[in-house]
């Protein structure tokens, strides 16, 4: 089978042809003779819909057309340049962009887009903004998906405030997350790896679905989120974000930054978080909001040695001190059954990273880069009266080389890469625990072929060597055909692994009487995605619609089941032994029916399902349906801003509770219900103030925590979430930016 697949992947390379491409950087020269690359500033040749987007370092590439010898730049904020291209070369061309200012320097600009969908890439990916992180709380990354409808999170049980996060119908575990292309957020930062990335510090989230590519690995199954964090080269000098709800949750956010040099520039970001208040809205005894205590702290620096040699490099430290449980606990006493119930997890994490660029002087289109992450996350905690204590030691390097084929319509990147994972894990009560070095060496290549501005193919190999899983190979394939002017598919494929850490990735249900049952020597899992999308791009009433469309299914060949069927007491993990997938089909549209008013309506509908307890059936915790909608105005200017959020969220399976006394009984199947946020914003020269309210409908779900009065009983169970568990909260917030 693998044969056939590499040789089905190869009879695709096309035979070489010549191309031209067209490139070039967009730049802001100030009076200081300081050079400033613009990174997202739009580039389309004129009269057509063929374009693309700067880069980080303001660099775009666009392949050449027969239909139009002009190009468009244009950037929020300036004013747009038209750039007559009457010959074909390699030269750069070089777009001095100027602020578009009228009387007392007052800047009239758009409304910045908040979320961008990548027209050019064969992967279907989106681009959510700063711009639409700022429309609701964002206190961290597992808050910036509010009014998105491709990525669901939701509280994974009713103590701990842990996250789930979906993609596709699947848990978070199937994602490959990163931060700036470095794999993060694995094993022991599965869980609560998301509130470890304050919202401030986001430049952007990239959103793909389906395999992604070779390049960063072979974990990726149902997509990728890398996060982008505030850069040191175009960080303001100080920025400040205060944040304070009714939960009694405050939180404060300072990002700062010094140019040292013209080549040298570092910032610091630091964020703490603090909510000491014991509530119980519900009086179940139980705190409604952990109490969480976090320090988080980055340090990192930017230095452009020369035009060809450019380093990045940091390191990022976390101390949380996470609490919940009943109230009244006694810290003075010792922790038993004649004290409240308690979950307390503490934990630090250090991270170091370094990224090394080289551009080749005769040829900027080959370069050649270095990426390494290292990662030490330590946890200690306890569940009643269990102790769960683990620690993860975590290095990744990644040696890639980008060139082409002859001509720019032939281009590839191949490198090498290596994983070491040291995952150490102990649960006390059930004497479980993990001792498990993995040692990974990777080799990839990854071939793109552009025959012309409207098809773009993919494909991929990567080969894998196993310390403990022997060898083995990932393919994957992505197609972009544009066969009408504002019509897209895309189609993709390929498979992808990952190691499964049972007790790490489902931590949460810690919180319960449940016991963990782990088979021996479980397998990597396994899985094939296969997605197809479509975007249309059309007008009416004079106004713009993007009209976007996909399906993807994700099959599993060795899936690591969590069953929480075969019985209320435990939670069982074994390898599957049948059939497991998971259908998702996603129809999103957007539009602005009025200036500054910008509008998304989207529905989705998941089929997931899996051999589980013998019966193959759905798998809990999976929405049938899910709906969005989501209004944004702007006054002139963007002095006030009003942000509203629905989101509809259909029935799910709930796994059975029969075997409880009735009274610690609970329904299979959860209600459909709406949730509603909503926020407005003003903003003056330097400083904006947003007030904001979610779940404005205060629904909730009716006694979260089965058997509350007694946890330390048979029935206790605090993971059995369907829905929403916190009520009607407000929030207040400040941000001070001063460039």
């Amino acid at each position: 089978m693998k044969i056939r697949i590499i040789t089905i992947i190869l009879s695709l390379l096309p035979i070489i042809s010549i191309a031209e491409n067209i490139k070039g950087k967009v730049i802001e020269k100030q009076k200081t003779g300081e050079v400033i690359p613009l990174a997202g500033a739009s580039i389309f040749w004129k009269n057509t819909t063929i374009g693309t987007a700067t880069n980080a370092d303001g660099v775009f590439k666009l392949n050449s057309t027969s239909k139009s010898n002009t190009l468009v730049v244009q950037f929020v904020g300036y004013e747009t340049k038209e750039i007559a291209v009457k010959q074909r070369n390699k030269n750069e061309i070089i777009v001095e962009m100027s602020p578009n200012i009228a009387l007392n320097e007052i800047v009239i600009s758009k409304r910045k887009l908040g979320t961008v969908l990548d027209r050019n890439s064969p992967i279907q990916s989106q681009s959510i903004t700063g711009a639409e992180l700022c429309k609701a709380a964002c206190c961290n990354l597992s808050e910036s998906f509010e009014t998105n409808a491709s990525v669901d999170v939701s509280y994974a049980d009713a103590a701990t405030g842990a996250k789930s996060i979906k993609l596709l119908g699947l848990t978070g575990k199937y994602i490959e997350m990163m931060t700036e292309k470095n794999p993060n957020f694995k094993g022991l930062a599965s869980v609560y790896g998301m509130v470890y990335v304050p919202g401030p510090w986001m430049e952007s989230i990239q959103v793909s679905k389906g395999v992604g590519s070779v390049i960063n690995g072979y974990e990726s199954i149902t997509g990728q989120i890398n996060i982008e964090y505030q850069k040191p080269q175009r960080s303001p000098k100080f920025y400040a974000n205060i944040f304070a709800n009714s939960m009694g949750m405050s939180e404060a956010n300072i990002i700062t930054s010094a140019k040292l040099s013209p080549k040298l520039s570092t910032s610091i970001l630091a964020h703490a978080q603090d909510n000491d208040k014991e509530i119980d809205h519900n009086h179940d005894h139980f705190l409604d909001d952990p109490m969480v205590k976090q320090y988080n702290f980055i340090n990192r620096w930017n230095w452009d040695a020369s035009q060809f040699f450019k380093v990045q490099f940091g390191g990022k430290f976390i101390d949380e001190e996470r609490i919940g449980g009943q109230k009244g606990f006694n810290e003075n006493e010792a922790n038993n059954i004649d004290n409240a119930y308690r979950i307390n997890i503490d934990t630090r994490r250090y991270e170091a990273f370094a990224k090394f660029g080289y551009i080749f002087p005769e040829d900027d289109d080959k370069s050649i880069a270095l990426i390494t992450n290292f990662a030490s996350h330590e946890q200690n905690s306890f569940y009643g009266l269990r102790n769960y204590n683990a620690e993860q030691k975590y290095f990744y390097a990644n040696l890639l080389f980008q060139s082409y084929i002859g001509n720019l319509k032939h281009k590839y990147t191949t490198g090498l890469s290596f994983v070491y994972d040291d995952f150490k894990d102990y649960l006390s009560g059930d004497n479980l625990g993990t001792n498990r070095t993995e040692k990974v060496a990777g080799a990839y290549i990854e071939y793109t072929w552009l025959p012309n501005e409207n098809i773009t193919l993919q494909t991929g190999l990567r080969y894998d060597t196993h310390n403990i899983y022997d060898n083995f190979v990932t393919p994957r394939i992505h197609f972009r055909y544009q066969f009408a002017p504002k019509s897209t598919m895309r189609l993709a494929a390929g498979s992808g692994r990952r190691t499964s850490n049972p007790i790490a990735e489902n931590s949460f249900l810690l919180a319960s009487n449940r016991s963990f049952d782990i088979s021996d020597n479980l397998k990597q899992e396994k899985a094939w995605n296969f997605g197809f999308s479509l975007t249309q791009y059309f007008d009416l009433f004079e106004k713009g619609f993007t009209l976007s469309a996909d399906f993807y299914r994700t099959s599993f060949d060795n899936q690591v089941v969590t069953d929480l069927d075969y019985s209320v007491n435990s939670v069982r993990f074994y390898n599957l032994d049948g059939k497991s997938w998971a259908n998702n089909y996603q129809v999103e549209l957007k539009f602005e029916p009025i200036e500054r008013f910008n509008v998304t309506t989207a529905i989705r509908f998941s089929d997931v399902k899996a051999d589980i307890d013998n019966e193959f059936k759905k798998v809990p915790y999976v929405n049938r349906y899910k709906g969005l909608i989501n209004l944004s105005y702007a006054t002139n200017f963007n002095k006030w801003q009003f942000d509203f959020t629905t989101q509809f969220n259909g029935d799910m399976r709930i796994p059975s509770t029969q075997e409880n006394p009735s009274e610690f009984q609970r329904r299979e199947e959860s209600p459909a219900y709406a949730i509603m946020n909503a926020q407005v914003t003003k903003r003056f020269r330097i400083w904006e103030l947003y007030l904001g309210a979610e779940n404005i409908g205060n629904y909730t779900q009716e006694n979260p925590i089965i058997s509350a009065n007694n946890p330390f009983g048979e029935h206790f169970d605090a993971s059995m979430i369907w829905g929403p568990i916190q009520e009607r909260k407000f929030y207040l917030g400040v941000r001070l930016t001063i460039e």
